[in-house]
């Protein structure tokens, strides 16, 4: 996968601003041998689940699950991978969660000391251990604009810390229209979710930003 410039990048974004996620996808998966989607299967996952493995069948979705995620969540994940015959890569935290809440007593709150390294335990160990296992060439991500400021400031295409290209196709959807999308599509939704590192809704758990 070739390394875009700025000023490549900036042209691109503004030439792919008014396209179909499907149209991003196609376009940027002509140079990717090896791309993978990121999920959490949070709410409008199945969106991006279905859009890239639509255009490309069997890409690698990897799933870093935290061990914290609702009854609803898992049911949600189990559909989803059935439907859309997922080729999914599963990591999950070295430790699991009841051994982590006998230690520690819970999950520990965003002003405790111990805040930062749950997060690593539980997120960004996984994730990193999946992209260093994975060695990506692309990223499909489903970021949009209005969930951070982080978020605000990225793109359809962006990179990541580690110089990874970073797609994320739904980016200037909102959430009527993902909706829709969903519908015409015949794919479910889950609102019932929980992530043990964010807490907040507009905090950055570390993967990203």
């Amino acid at each position: 996968m070739r390394k875009f410039s700025t000023e490549e990048l900036k042209n691109l974004n503004s030439q792919l601003k008014n396209s179909t996620p499907e149209e991003i996808i196609r376009t940027i998966l002509i140079d990717s041998s090896k791309p993978v989607v990121t999920t959490n299967f949070r709410p409008y996952e199945a969106a991006i689940l279905h859009a890239v493995t639509n255009v490309r069948p069997g890409t690698t979705v990897v799933w870093c699950d935290t061990g914290y995620n609702t009854p609803q969540t898992y049911k949600h994940a189990d559909d989803l991978i059935s439907q859309l015959k997922l080729n999914i890569a599963l990591y999950v935290p070295k430790q699991t969660a009841a051994y982590r809440d006998a230690i520690n007593g819970g999950i520990p709150g965003v002003d405790s000391s111990k805040h930062e390294e749950f997060t690593r335990q539980v997120k960004l160990e996984p994730f990193q251990r999946a992209m260093a296992e994975q060695e990506p060439d692309l990223w499909f991500t489903n970021l949009r604009k209005g969930q951070t400021a982080f978020r605000d400031s990225i793109d359809i295409l962006s990179y990541s810390k580690d110089g990874l290209l970073k797609v994320s196709p739904f980016y200037h959807w909102t959430d009527e229209e993902l909706d829709t999308y969903l519908k015409q599509n015949h794919l479910p939704n889950e609102f019932k979710y929980f992530d043990p590192t964010k807490v907040l809704s507009n905090r950055e758990c570390g993967l990203h930003g």
